[in-house]
């Protein structure tokens, strides 16, 4: 079974929510921001803005009927600044007219006096003024102040992470129409259906019940329109019920860039203690987070960073501290991962440490203090049915990664001007959302009598796969082909109070709803055939099966028979991952249902009179369960590898002091290519084996491989020492072409002085 939109796409045919026809007397708008990132507006001027060419209306804060409130768990922001803006382009005015560049230009006469406050970049700064969302947490287990006597080393040092846009290929947007009664229908482009729908309600002052959201598919999320899409929902309904039509917002790229929030950028310190042998016996690290001008998502992203902090390795004393720093940046939010690569580069780099300082391979720390079944991680969960050092030695088994090493030690004694060097990325990622109360899905399942299939989840599909997968789910389920499948949009008058699809838990929440939902119209078929068919009955192959054997009885003609015994065609599946809880202020309990592992070896060369480097191979090995779908998978696993090597290479987010982007265009902000992607790129799965909390036994795939990117900056840093053994190379990412090659060059002897 292939991805079931892929000939659409290949097509462009695919519609997005501007796609669709637009219906008659549909207006456009545009968002007036910002100009600066931090003061008090003392004067709005909206004259010459209300008096252009095809202007509708100018809204600001005091046009909103109900809440202007915003905020998933915090609510701290303004839907439009009312007298305070916190970051360059905070949206202050909205700006209706008959046509695109109708609004565009009237929100260029738009004019704003503000008195300039002093502006926060830097977390550490605002750590020191205590300017946090929620307080700083702490998660520990055992002793670590008593261990540091005992380490044969203690090592540590600091790390400077960058952040990274999320760069989908389908900007923000939204559509909506007002309806009859004061309903509000709203085509959005959002990972948060129902959170756009209590946002639109709550802005109009209305009940939930009328408004209604709806989504086909997105053109790429990541994570950036999970909270963040909200906002140009309602700034589309707001427009809509002001003017009385249709009205559309669509962000052009600098709009969504400036705008919109990123990955957290994150300053760390840790603390790392071995024994002689190189077994980690301490850990302790400090988390600080910037999290931008509001709260947004950022708690729970500090929080998967809290349960991330590990990785892979067992470490008996371990102590993390974290804090969600308010900073004059657009307030950054969800990206791939939520948290955990951050969290996953500071032990790695921890561990790059230690290797320079004691001498043991990096690779050896590594293999020794890999995870266990068994083993209790530091917030209490303990680990089952652990895969991680399955996937060590499988990669190094099936890549031959000794003989990776020989290749390169050859490689390296015969070329002076290049480099070369192999790093080893281990990934323990948990799969739930760490709100408990997340952890909910719902499906909606019609037969028609004919025998076709649709089926409706609160799963968005936003180039994952996710519908590929419900379709899978059902079909397999009732023992139909694919072709008989449908997947509806994502609506919310048909799956109230759905999740968002994220934290890798969407097919596993959506497809185990589906599941339920099809068992109750199995056994509502099996009911109308029995008592004729006296024995254990099954779907497969189109047919009835009985006691394994296959009937003379259709599905088409089961089907039929069941509508004409007056039983149930249709059926709600509701889904709760069991199992889970976690108290969140003691920082303990059992937040995830279960664990990905994967290892991906990475090899590069370094040209290291230039900077320039290139990605020679990655090479993996991961844990996938019974994989629902192998393609879509390894999609999954290719494209969120490419998504981490950009992010630790050329994607660097750079504000001046003024909390000015200056990397905020795709001229400036580099992103990976196909001639970036390794030419050597090898993905492999472990054998089949159930995961009981997957359904169908499978294991979630969207986040876990982008840590696989997290190893490249290892390899660069090895190549760079292979030139350089004295150079002093900080862990800051991304580490660009320009950073190699500064940091190639610190403390190089002299021209007569032996390299080695």
């Amino acid at each position: 079974m292939k991805h079931i939109d892929s000939q659409l796409h290949v097509r462009g045919t695919s519609e997005y929510v501007d796609d669709q026809r637009p219906p008659e007397g549909m207006l456009y708008a545009a968002v007036f921001g910002s100009p600066i990132a931090h003061g008090n507006i003392t004067a709005l001027r909206l004259e010459k803005a209300k008096a252009a060419e095809g202007v509708r209306t100018v809204l600001t804060i005091d046009d909103i009927p109900g809440s202007p409130v915003l905020g998933p768990i915090i609510p701290d922001e303004l839907l439009l600044a009312r007298d305070h803006v916190a970051f360059r382009g905070e949206p202050i005015v909205l700006v209706v007219a008959e046509t695109r560049v109708q609004a565009e230009k009237a929100v260029a006469l738009v004019e704003v006096d503000i008195d300039p406050l002093p502006v926060v970049t830097c977390p550490r700064e605002a750590h020191a003024a205590a300017d946090f969302f929620g307080k700083p947490s702490t998660y520990q287990i055992g002793d670590v102040d008593a261990q540091w006597d005992f380490c044969a080393h203690v090592i540590e040092g600091s790390c400077d992470i960058g952040g990274q846009e999320h760069v989908p290929l389908e900007t923000n947007r939204a559509r909506a129409l007002p309806r009859e009664n004061g309903q509000m229908t709203v085509w959005s482009s959002t990972q948060s259906p129902y959170a756009g729908q209590k946002a639109v309600a709550s802005l109009l002052g209305i009940a939930e019940h009328l408004v209604e959201i709806d989504v086909k598919r997105l053109g790429g999320g990541f994570g950036g329109k999970e909270d963040q899409a909200t906002h140009w929902a309602c700034m589309a309904a707001l427009g809509a019920h002001a003017t009385g039509c249709p009205v559309e917002i669509v962000l052009r790229r600098h709009e969504d860039v400036s705008h919109t929030g990123k990955r957290h950028p994150y300053l760390c310190d840790f603390k790392l203690g071995l024994d002689a042998e190189g077994n980690l016996l301490a850990y302790e690290a400090w988390l600080y987070q910037n999290a931008g001008a509001f709260a947004d998502l950022s708690l729970p992203v500090l929080e998967r960073s809290l349960l991330h902090a590990t990785n892979a390795y067992d470490i008996p004393n371990v102590r993390v501290m974290a804090a969600s720093c308010k900073t004059n940046l657009p307030p950054n939010t969800a990206f791939r991962g939520f948290g955990g690569p951050q969290a996953m580069f500071v032990i790695e780099s921890a561990l790059a440490e230690a290797s320079d300082q004691i001498g043991i391979p990096r690779d050896e720390l590594q293999k020794r203090n890999l995870i266990e079944t068994g083993d209790q991680l530091y917030y209490g969960q303990v680990i089952e049915r652990c895969q991680m050092q399955k996937t060590w030695d499988e990669a190094g088994d099936t890549y031959d990664l000794d003989e990776i090493k020989r290749s390169i030690a050859a490689y390296n004694d015969s070329n002076f001007s290049t480099k070369k060097a192999v790093s080893v990325m281990p990934v323990c990622f948990g799969i739930s959302f760490t709100k408990t109360f997340l952890n909910q899905g719902s499906a909606l399942v019609h037969v028609y009598t004919d025998g076709s299939v649709a089926v409706t989840t609160g799963g968005i599909e936003m180039g994952q796969g996710v519908s590929t997968n419900m379709a899978a789910i059902a079909a397999r389920s009732f023992g139909i082909h694919p072709d008989r499948i449908k997947v509806e949009a994502t609506n919310t008058t048909r799956i109230a109070n759905m999740s968002p699809s994220a934290a890798s838990a969407t097919s596993d929440i959506n497809g185990n709803a589906v599941l339920l939902a099809c068992q109750e119209i199995r056994e509502s078929i099996f009911a109308a055939l029995q008592p004729e068919m006296d024995g254990e009955l099954g779907c497969e192959g189109g047919r009835i099966t009985l006691n394994g054997n296959p009937s003379k009885i259709s599905w088409e003609e089961a089907v039929a028979k069941t509508y004409l015994s007056r039983r149930r065609l249709s059926a709600h599946g509701f889904y709760a991952t069991p199992g889970i809880e976690f108290d969140n202020e003691k920082g303990w309990g059992t937040p995830f249902a279960y664990h990905v592992y994967g290892t991906c070896i990475t090899e590069v060369t370094v040209d290291c009179l230039r900077g320039t480097y290139k990605v020679d191979a990655a090479k993996i090995v991961h844990d996938i369960g019974r994989p629902i779908n192998p393609i879509v998978d390894v999609g999954q696993v290719e494209g969120g590898l490419v998504q981490g090597l950009g992010w630790m290479t050329m994607e660097d987010l750079v504000w001046n002091d003024e909390g000015r982007i200056l990397s905020g265009a795709l001229s400036t902000y580099k992103l990976p290519d196909i001639y970036f992607c390794p030419d050597d790129l090898q993905v492999n799965f472990l054998e089949p084996e159930d995961n009981p909390p997957g359904p169908l036994g499978s294991k979630a795939v969207g986040e876990p491989p982008l840590m696989y990117g997290i190893g490249v900056f290892f390899a660069i840093r090895d190549a760079m020492k292979a030139f350089n053994p004295k150079a002093t190379i900080p862990y800051t990412s991304p580490m660009t072409p320009e950073r190699v090659l500064m940091g190639i060059h610190q403390h190089l002897p002299a021209p007569h002085e032996n390299l080695s």
